[in-house]
């Protein structure tokens, strides 16, 4: 006998029990014999039965699995941010899917299709850095599946989103690095089509502003997401300004670049340049030296993001909910130190956000 092909049929006829006895023991069933479900169990493990979810799933027309896009594998946030997705859709009875992007917007087409193809139940996306367009977002809806965006959402589509609030945690860092005597601050910006961008810059911006310090055109650059841009844009940002005494990047990847290149060049950090991350990636603090960033809780943005969209599937007419969770500064090495009590004032603070 294949193991492969075995079924409860097969079980059935080689116990000399009925189907629906075999059936009743693999799912664990009170009213079984406990002699009975023993000789079952042991069989199904001898022969390495696997239940045939497909068909079973074709009786109940649910495939209980759920459909993730991210932009890129090789970004940790988001391999931290699919186990709190995955963590709470299998407490729900339900497998995932994940499909990446790799940053481009064609690829995230292809995804939703195959995900389409495949007849997940949901999808929860985060956009890639070259998606502007929302077509493909927009026949989900059309097709009622039901639709969950995080971390790179898209402002003017109507659907749950999750996100931090990427404002205030640019603009506390800010704050900081000014209170630590900071003045001629730079910023490596992401890619201005996304929010999360604009947003961080934006906090950036006014934190400068609220300290009368005026921005020149020259120490902000946009990059994107990876080392080689912080690499790329800390070598012009150097190249063009002279008197830099921090750079604060758009997230921890660009940040190493940053630190690469100033270790590269001999300048010292943080007493010469001091240098701010965002995300709080498990190497911020195993760089040399560790580096000062804004923490985001990852896996409380999978699982919220899963959570909004199971009870969508519970109840398709919930109202689009955005979850707007708090960040906070997370001080180490690559940053000079203030005392605690000097910060007071300075930090914003901003409660979670449900609407």
């Amino acid at each position: 006998m294949k193991r492969s092909n075995l079924t409860i049929n097969d079980i059935a006829k080689a116990l000399n029990v009925s189907k629906s006895t075999v059936s009743r023991a693999l799912r664990d069933a009170h009213d079984v014999n406990p002699e009975t479900k023993g000789k079952v169990l042991a069989y199904a493990a001898k022969f390495d039965y696997r239940p045939d979810f497909m068909a079973k799933n074709l009786r109940s027309r649910s495939t209980k699995t759920i459909g993730v896009i991210i932009p890129a594998y090789n970004i940790p946030f988001y391999s931290i941010a699919i186990c709190g997705i995955q963590d709470y859709a299998m407490k729900m009875g339900y497998n995932v899917m994940v499909c990446h992007s790799n940053e481009q917007y064609e690829t995230e087409i292809k995804n939703v299709e195959a995900l389409l193809n495949a007849d997940v139940e949901g999808i929860i996306i985060s956009v890639a850095r070259d998606t502007e367009k929302n077509e493909h977002i927009r026949k989900l809806k059309r097709k009622g599946i039901p639709l969950v965006l995080f971390n790179r959402v898209i402002e003017s589509f109507k659907a749950p989103k999750v996100v931090v609030n990427d404002y205030y945690g640019a603009l506390n860092m800010v704050n900081y690095l000014l209170k630590t005597g900071c003045r001629k601050i730079a910023h490596i910006s992401g890619p201005n089509n996304l929010l999360l961008s604009a947003n961080r810059k934006e906090g950036y911006l006014d934190a400068l502003n609220n300290a009368g310090i005026k921005v020149k055109e020259n120490m902000i650059i946009e990059g994107d997401f990876t080392i080689e841009s912080g690499i790329a844009c800390t070598e012009k940002l150097l190249a063009e300004n002279e008197e830099i005494d921090a750079i604060f990047a758009v997230c921890d990847a660009v940040a190493f670049g940053a630190m690469k290149v100033l270790k590269k060049r001999g300048i010292k950090i943080p007493e010469e340049i001091s240098v701010a991350g965002f995300t709080n990636e498990p190497m911020a603090e195993l760089v040399e030296p560790a580096l000062t960033t804004v923490k985001q809780p990852i896996y409380e943005i999978g699982e919220t993001a899963s959570k909004l969209l199971f009870a969508q599937l519970k109840d398709p007419n919930l109202p689009a909910e955005l979850c707007v969770l708090d960040t906070e500064l997370e001080i180490r090495d690559s940053t000079k130190k203030i005392e605690i009590r000097a910060t007071v004032g300075m930090i914003a603070t901003y409660s979670q956000i449900k609407n």
